[in-house]
């Protein structure tokens, strides 16, 4: 027996615009699911090959470095161009790895300062 990932959630102040801001990074579409006291969204790969991401709003904010976080690898693209688009969605460098170790990442963050990599795709 083992268990398979099933979603990564992120806990949000506006669940609506980061679901947009991820929807917009990997392509997914993004969905509104509606429970009773616990309305959040969803962003999934349409083939459903993976986890799905999850946006659920909480009150307080969010308090220093993430402990887990997800690494992107740019597809149909350089590194570069996709570090352009996602200064272009909005996303901040917190840390450029690139020049500090050869084939280096880009520490970002997303709108409501999640942390996310940026791995080079060479």
């Amino acid at each position: 027996m083992r268990s398979a990932i099933l979603n990564v959630t992120f806990d949000c102040g506006d669940s609506a615009a980061v679901a947009r801001f991820w929807s917009a990074v990997t392509r997914w579409p993004a969905e509104k699911v509606e429970m009773p006291g616990n309305p959040f969204w969803v962003v999934a790969d349409p083939e459903r090959d993976g986890p799905q991401l999850v946006f659920v709003e909480v009150p307080e904010p969010k308090g220093g470095k993430n402990r887990v976080h997800l690494d992107l690898l740019p597809q149909g693209g350089s590194q570069d161009d996709e570090f352009a688009r996602l200064q272009a969605l909005g996303a901040v460098v917190v840390d450029d790895r690139r020049t500090a170790e050869p084939g280096g990442w880009i520490m970002m963050a997303d709108p409501e300062g999640n942390e996310f990599c940026l791995e080079p795709n060479d």
